[in-house]
């Protein structure tokens, strides 16, 4: 994962690409999101939040 994670920064400073990290990391959580919500636990808090 630390690897893609490098190979993905280089890529972005290379390519001058930096307004694609924005749209990465919000992917990321949302992807969090639609895990933590699989399970019971979290599923209450986050349904109360939406």
């Amino acid at each position: 994962m630390q690897e893609f994670l490098q190979d993905l920064w280089a890529f972005l400073k290379v390519r001058k690409k930096m307004w694609l990290l924005p749209v990465v990391v919000i992917l990321a959580l949302l992807g969090a999101l639609v895990v933590a919500s699989q399970q019971s636990a979290l599923a209450g808090l986050i349904y109360t939040l939406f």
